[in-house]
């Protein structure tokens, strides 16, 4: 883009500074402009070139070509320029001169008119000579527009593949440049001539560091003007041999709708305080979030990092005690509980479970073969049959009845791995064949179908509680009010634990006697323990069955303290759950969590009732709002200040579903990180590609570059 005016000999940016307007997209319009331009060096150039890099100053404009305001100049869609101090085209085609072009003009002595050689000179040089911090700046708009556009489509600008012959690694990122260049783009042609390349690999790095920074910048500034937060992580994942954690932020916008934004990883790099003081102060220095907005937190971990995740999640709590540790809805309540023990046996099924749905995700095949083993082991249950292998066409590795449906299908889940790891009929492939012999490995464990047994029969009693957590509102206010039933239920079991365990062995060693599993204790642990006749059943009484119990018992509590409790009993103003408890006024006790929060605590008595009345008595044929995305959204919610207050913070409440148009960061996070090879993943590409709707302004992003690298970035 040009930053001064296309029209021959115009000076306007020099000694009267004008507004600039691009050419126009229509062909046609942007034709007539190239003929009042006089510019023969642009006849060649096509509309899209002339759009994107030429620009007419305001003076070539008549006043009323033109809708001005107080901020900025627009044309009018028809503006054709028609004032010019230079040749320009008259209606009958013949040259008319200004009077100050006239003076300039030398008649030769056959009569012809002709422009002083100095003049013709003068006008070549303002063609093509632009000031070399502007050349500068457009050849890093250039640059950023590229890297933009790689990171919107998720295509790594590091390279096709491991291609030696690649220049720096540089393939993708430099074929587009080239594209440019080939499509008109002077001044990065410029810059190739002289330099022979158009960035070195150290420049791109940096180019890629100020477009994670100045998103992050936009994504701080849209949660500061929506306010109260939460703060989301989810499993770590390996980047360039670092351990990361994926942070998301989720809050409620302007228009009332709940939003999360992928923030970006953090190095899980350290262990125990001074990690949490680490990422801690990432957070807040460095991202520049305001912790005292947080009002929630959620966290979805693997057991060999629970540990630190916990320091992490305590010591944000004690730094800011308004960020409320609760349950993240992107997984289920058993899921998330079973994941948090660091406990060999739950860690292989865990593990095993992540390996099943890989699996049986490479070719439609294998699940036939899944179904075919099914259909051999319930064949006189044709009905039942049918319904596990339905189920198993679904994720069901991570649903809430996970280790229940495994244990229905073991045997013939052990029967197709073995299938088609014998490979009799050649139809599998080396990796699947070795994939399939990992999982008949973990399937013929004991200590794996124990610890299956024990999940199964402790999980069952917080299944519908975890159901009813991701449900409606309805749903969702229920299980806040039926806790302590549940954890009723959980403590009879721990007091009665020699009891329920050995209900628990039996059912453990009767299967893994029908799929000819011998009953062992763990060879790990016999290696480190002096007491070489210890009981299987004893072993897995004190090592497995009372530590799964205590551990959920103690992760309910935690995850569901009073004021988290008080917060899910909010989904009573939800008008759907009002019309079903309209007996009975919303309790003000638990809307007082938000009392600090709330624009005027005085009328909240007052306002709660009238909030009452409105929807206790439902009109004939009258549908209310059943969600709480529904709720935000009502007209009438903006008249109820106090009441819109509660909603929203309700709404940023990791525990709660998003609805599916608000739960875009999330979905397109599990896609980066599904398509995107490990050998080209970044931190930087991963916060441009799933933040490519924030909005980017070149001029900034240039700026943001130029203050962070004033020596130019090139490589020291």
């Amino acid at each position: 883009m040009q930053n001064r005016c296309a029209v021959l000999n115009c000076t306007s940016s020099k000694s009267d500074p004008q507004p600039l307007f691009r050419f126009p997209h229509d062909p046609e319009r942007s034709r007539s402009w190239l003929e009042k331009c006089q510019r023969q060096d642009l006849l060649d150039k096509s509309p899209g070139e002339l759009y994107r890099y030429y620009r007419v100053c305001g003076k070539h404009f008549e006043t009323s070509s033109i809708d001005s305001d107080a901020q900025s100049a627009v044309l009018k869609d028809d503006a054709i320029p028609t004032i010019f101090d230079m040749p320009s085209q008259s209606q009958n085609g013949q040259v008319k001169l200004s009077k100050e072009t006239t003076k300039d003009i030398e008649t030769d002595r056959k009569g012809r008119k002709r422009m002083k050689k100095s003049q013709v000179e003068t006008a070549k040089e303002d063609i093509h000579t632009v000031p070399e911090e502007e050349q500068y700046k457009e050849y890093l708009k250039s640059l950023f527009e590229v890297l933009i556009l790689l990171g919107e489509q998720g295509i790594p600008p590091t390279g096709r593949g491991d291609n030696k012959q690649d220049a720096q690694g540089l393939s993708n990122f430099q074929a587009l440049l080239e594209y440019r260049m080939n499509c008109g783009d002077e001044v990065l042609r410029k810059r190739y001539d002289v330099n022979k390349e158009c960035c070195s690999s150290t420049q791109l790095n940096q180019l890629m560091e100020v477009c994670e920074k100045y998103i992050r910048s936009k994504l701080v500034e849209e949660v500061k003007q929506n306010g109260f937060f939460s703060l989301l992580t989810d499993d770590l994942v390996k980047i360039s041999g670092k351990w990361c954690l994926p942070v998301f932020v989720r809050f409620v916008d302007q228009s009332n709708c709940q939003r999360e934004r992928f923030f970006g990883f953090l190095n899980f790099e350290g262990d125990g305080e001074a990690l949490a003081d680490k990422l801690l102060s990432e957070i807040t220095d460095n991202w520049g979030l305001d912790m005292e907005q947080c009002r929630g937190q959620a966290h979805s971990c693997l057991g060999t990092h629970f540990r630190n995740i916990k320091t992490f999640a305590a010591a944000l709590i004690k730094r800011y005690p308004m960020a409320m540790l609760t349950l993240r809805c992107t997984q289920t309540l058993n899921m998330a509980l079973a994941s948090g023990m660091a406990l060999s046996g739950v860690q292989l099924v865990m593990s095993t479970f992540k390996k099943i749905e890989s699996f049986f995700s490479q070719s439609p095949l294998l699940q036939l073969e899944l179904e075919h083993a099914i259909s051999i082991f319930f064949p006189d249950k044709e009905e039942k049959a049918n319904d596990l292998k339905k189920i198993c066409r679904t994720s069901w590795t991570t649903g809430h009845d996970a280790f229940e449906v495994a244990l229905e299908i073991l045997e013939a889940l052990l029967l197709c791995v073995d299938s088609v790891h014998d490979n009799e009929d050649m139809r599998w492939n080396d990796q699947v064949t070795h994939d399939s012999l990992d999982i008949s490995k973990a399937l013929t464990d004991f200590e794996f179908i124990m610890a299956l047994v024990v999940l199964k029969h402790v999980t069952t009693l917080t299944r519908a509680f975890g159901k009813n957590l991701q449900g409606t509102a309805t749903d969702a206010h229920f299980a806040a009010t039926s806790l302590k039933a549940m954890l009723h239920s959980l403590k009879e079991v721990s007091d009665n634990i020699d009891v329920y365990h050995e209900f628990w062995n039996d059912e453990a060693v009767n299967l893994a006697a029908a799929m000819e599993i011998p009953v062992k204790i763990p060879r790990s642990f016999l290696r480190k323990s002096e007491s070489r006749n210890i009981r299987p059943e004893s072993y897995y009484k004190h090592h497995l069955s009372v530590l799964v119990v205590d551990h959920i018992i103690k992760e309910i509590n935690e995850l569901f303290c009073e004021e988290h409790l008080k917060t899910l009993s909010c989904l009573s103003l939800v008008p759907a759950v009002i019309e079903q408890h309209k007996s009975t006024e919303p309790e003000e006790d638990g809307i007082q969590v938000f009392k600090n929060d709330i624009p005027n605590a005085g009328t909240l008595s007052a306002e709660l009732h009238c909030w009452w009345v409105k929807w206790s008595k439902k009109g004939k044929g009258e549908t209310l709002p059943s969600s709480l995305h529904e709720t935000l959204q009502l007209a009438d919610v903006k008249f109820f200040p106090n009441m819109l207050a509660v909603l929203r913070l309700i709404g940023i409440l990791p525990t709660l579903a998003l609805e599916d148009s608000c739960d875009v960061a999330y979905k397109r996070y599990k896609m980066y990180m599904e398509n995107m090879p490990d050998k080209f993943n970044s931190e930087n590409l991963a916060v441009l590609n799933m933040n490519y709707d924030v909005g980017y302004d070149l001029d900034s992003l240039v700026e943001v570059y130029m203050k962070t690298y004033p020596d130019g970035g090139e490589e020291s």
